[in-house]
């Protein structure tokens, strides 16, 4: 098994419309790799790669100052939405039974004009990120309707449920990513720079400076997804897998430590796709292979395993 590599251009954000014939297309390759690997790699999507590096840029000078500066920013310091904000190293194990893992993040969740964004060395985060959360929900969007229509759905079955991205009424978050270089000696064991997780929502989509992340097979054994230039990997996450009555498949994904000496660092940036908090996910194919839940709710329970024994 490899990850499929998909050429979206047809329905890129340049694109005001897709055809049929393009829309058929599109909705055959993204079923195939939704329902035999869970990933997919979209190219010629209209995000650039220069657009990418600027949210990593500024996204690194925010966490390369010292910890007091960021601190103000933690997550669960803003009333609105306690998803938004800095995660410090080994505050979140998504593998709950390692320890925390090697990395920080800070989650856009919230775009409320009244939220303190930090400046100082990273004059312009505020404008950079949210910029680019608008740029990965539009690209979102249209990998929604083109889900849909590959299950022969209506579109507004999965579009209705996501009118709310980017207000406090929906949870997707943009997450800026760091792995900081590591000694392996001075890891605790079991220790990753982000343990076997599956993601919560609807699908992810992720951006990577460097290869790390690695991804499971049907058999189990994990193999390295690659970095390729300009695309973007997308993957399937829970709730869609439970929407769509296991037809699209989430699997465990992870970034080991890196070898023996080496001190790189890694960034990544990734949108979690959230439906809206009160959107009720049911199996879209009518089977009752999983009970229905309201996103927010099944959010707020992941949140409280990978948070909660801290």
């Amino acid at each position: 098994m490899s990850i499929p590599v998909v050429d979206f251009g047809a329905y890129s954000l340049s694109e005001k419309d897709v055809n049929d014939q393009q829309m058929h297309n599109l909705s055959k390759e993204l079923k195939t790799a939704f329902t035999e690997v869970g990933f997919v790699f979209l190219t010629n999507t209209g995000i650039t790669e220069e657009e990418v590096d600027r949210v990593m840029d500024i996204s690194k000078k925010f966490f390369l100052q010292p910890e007091e500066l960021k601190q103000p920013f933690s997550r669960k310091s803003f009333a609105n939405n306690p998803n938004h904000g800095w995660v410090s190293v080994e505050t979140e194990r998504l593998n709950p039974r390692r320890p925390g893992d090697l990395k920080e993040a800070f989650n856009t969740s919230s775009l409320d004009p009244a939220i303190k964004w930090a400046s100082g060395a990273a004059t312009g985060f505020q404008e950079i990120q949210t910029s680019f959360f608008q740029r990965c929900k539009e690209l979102s969007l249209r990998v929604l309707r083109v889900m849909a229509h590959s299950l022969g759905l209506d579109p507004e079955v999965f579009l209705g449920a996501h009118r709310l991205i980017g207000t406090d009424e929906n949870g997707s978050t943009l997450r800026s990513l760091y792995y900081p270089s590591v000694n392996r000696e001075e890891a605790k064991e079991g220790q990753l720079r982000c343990g076997e997780h599956s993601d919560y929502g609807s699908i992810t989509l992720l951006f990577q400076s460097s290869e790390g992340l690695q991804v499971r097979k049907r058999s189990g054994e994990f193999i390295c997804a690659p970095c390729i230039p300009g695309a973007v990997l997308i993957n399937i996450a829970d709730l869609m897998q439970r929407w769509t009555g296991n037809q699209f498949v989430s699997v465990l994904h992870r970034v080991l430590l890196p070898p023996a000496g080496d001190s790189s660092t890694r960034q990544s940036l990734a949108f979690f796709v959230q439906p809206d908090d009160a959107a009720l996910i049911t199996c879209c194919d009518g089977s009752n292979k999983y009970p229905p839940v309201t996103a927010g709710a099944y959010l707020i329970e992941r949140f409280n395993e990978s948070y909660g024994q801290n």
